[in-house]
């Protein structure tokens, strides 16, 4: 078995460190967290023609001002749009990896929907993956993405991405655990505001290490401290996070 032990021997910035100025998922926000030392979290989406782009929304409209849909756009039309309140651009992921350059963890969060083609998107980073020699790790809301990866690139670290969303119900945990079945995921990424969990504990005591998204606040930061999980924090989290460690 791989070891992905490195996955919790530091934090993460949540899209980087952004900040007035320095958009989220930018280049920017990702050098401020290389240093500070954290590692990064990014979201990651398709392009119309099949490239890897570091963006979280499936619309353009909060990010950049403009109309329409993320998966809709070629990449040369992607790369082209600023970010708004910056001169930062969208990055496709060769970009990030090459900026990165393998100095800290990556996390790749792969976005989908229901009319997302999940094939099309996990080939797209599979390809840009292909000889980077840095700590990455792939995760996701959709078990599909991490089954996709556990069945094609069984090495590449793999995650579910969890919220119980207030469905600490018989038949959640039983949905939770279907998932867990179908995706074989290596960690779970789970939401600060469900912990502490049962249902995190029991996985984490089978072996799958714990992180944990948002950390935003004290509160957040002593919580995943409390619980074994390593942070994915933004905002004041950052530095809450840095006075308990």
């Amino acid at each position: 078995m791989a070891d992905h032990s490195w996955l919790s021997e530091r934090p993460y910035a949540h899209r980087g460190l952004h900040e007035t100025g320095v958009p989220e998922n930018s280049l920017a926000a990702f050098s401020a967290a290389m240093e500070r030392g954290f590692g990064i979290e990014c979201d990651v989406r398709v392009s119309a023609d099949g490239r890897a782009m570091v963006f979280h929304d499936a619309e353009l409209d909060r990010l950049t001002g403009q109309s329409g849909k993320t998966a809709d756009q070629s990449v040369g039309a992607l790369t082209a749009l600023t970010l708004l309140g910056s001169k930062e651009s969208i990055p496709t992921l060769r970009d990030m990896l090459a900026h990165a350059a393998g100095k800290v963890p990556l996390l790749l969060e792969l976005k989908s929907d229901k009319t997302t083609n999940v094939h099309k998107l996990c080939r797209a980073v599979r390809r840009d993956l292909e000889g980077y020699s840095g700590h990455v790790a792939v995760m996701s809301f959709d078990p599909r993405i991490s089954a996709w990866f556990a069945q094609r690139v069984p090495g590449m670290a793999r995650g579910l991405v969890i919220t119980e969303e207030g469905a600490r119900t018989l038949t959640g945990g039983f949905k939770r655990a279907a998932f867990i079945r179908h995706a074989k995921p290596q960690f779970l990424a789970y939401d600060i505001r469900d912990l502490p969990s049962r249902f995190a504990s029991k996985q984490a005591a089978r072996g799958l290490p714990l992180l944990t998204w948002t950390v935003r606040s004290s509160a957040h930061a002593q919580t995943a401290l409390e619980c074994g999980a390593t942070p994915i924090a933004e905002g004041p989290g950052v530095a809450a996070w840095e006075s308990l460690t």
